[in-house]
Parts: C-alpha cells; sequence; structure tokens
C-alpha cells in the first residue's frame, strides 16, 4: 500500500483516552501528561478522557474495561508502569486483554529509544495491541518517551490501526 493510500485509509477526529499510571503523579504535576494532550489536540484529535491511576494490577485492568466500552473512545494510551521495576505492572494488566499484539509496535519504539537515550532503551517493555476495535498503546511515562511515541508512531499510524482493525 503506497503512502497515499495510507493516509486514505485512515480514521480521522480520534477520540484519545489517557491513563497515566503513577503513585506520584497529580494533575498539577504531570508533565507527560500535558504533553500527550497538547500533541493530540495539535494533530487534529481529541482527548476524550484523562484519569491518574496507581501502579496496581487490578485498578490499571478495570479502568481499561471501562474505558473499552465507551463509543467515544477510539485509541487508549497508558502511560507509566512499563519498566522493570517490581512496581512496573501496566504491560501484565494490559496485555491479557488484547486480541491482537502489535509487535512492531515496541520493537520500533526500542529502537528509537536507543537512538536517544542509549543501550538502556532495552528496559523498556513498550507495546501496543487492538481489542474490541480499539487500539491500545503502553509507553514510557518520561516527557522524552512520550514525545517520541506520539511524533513518531502514535499519532502517524492510528488512524490506519483503527480503520484495519474495523474493516
Amino acid at each position: 500500500m503506497g503512502a497515499r493510500e495510507h493516509k486514505k485509509h485512515s480514521i480521522k477526529n480520534i477520540g484519545f483516552a489517557l491513563v497515566i499510571v503513577s503513585d506520584t503523579r497529580t494533575e498539577k504535576n504531570d508533565a507527560s501528561g500535558m504533553l500527550m494532550k497538547e500533541l493530540i489536540i495539535k494533530a487534529g484529535h481529541r482527548v476524550v478522557g484523562y484519569k491518574i491511576v496507581r501502579n496496581d494490577k487490578d485498578e490499571i485492568l478495570s479502568e481499561a474495561l471501562q474505558l473499552l466500552s465507551s463509543n467515544d473512545v477510539d485509541a487508549i494510551i497508558f502511560c507509566g508502569g512499563t519498566g522493570i521495576s517490581s512496581r512496573d505492572i501496566t504491560i501484565e494488566a494490559i496485555k491479557p486483554i488484547f486480541d491482537k499484539e502489535l509487535n512492531g509496535f515496541g520493537e520500533i519504539f526500542r529502537v528509537l529509544s536507543m537512538e536517544e537515550i542509549g543501550s538502556a532503551a532495552i528496559m523498556s517493555r513498550a507495546t501496543a495491541g487492538v481489542t474490541k476495535g480499539k487500539a491500545i498503546f503502553c509507553i514510557p511515562g518520561s516527557k522524552g518517551a512520550v514525545k517520541l511515541a506520539l511524533e513518531k508512531l502514535i499519532l502517524q499510524e492510528c488512524g490506519h490501526i483503527l480503520w484495519e482493525v474495523k474493516r
């Protein structure tokens, strides 16, 4: 599929729900959440939900299931909890609900991260998948990771992912 067809087969005006996974962030100090909102709106999409949840597997899963049942939500971004510490459990909470995993997302994210942060990129477990006709992205919580994931991957491909998954 050429670049022109790729753009033609793309959902526009995507409704994004943002879930910040953190035990310490608040709406006032959540710089990554603010950056996501700014980038999404600048790209012509909508932020239809924003919530901060604790690093708790049940809380993360519950939020995911609630958002998946919302007609306003086309895509969900889980930001934080994707590393290798004992508190990082976003992947364990979300991956089991994927209908299909988008392995390339995490692979490409780590390659792009390596260009910015070096070999520490191997500690990121960023991933994405689709379920119930919606896209789900799990990305690290740093501002640098948010900027990279949204600008280089999510905002460029989410419309096409949604078009494909809804066919």
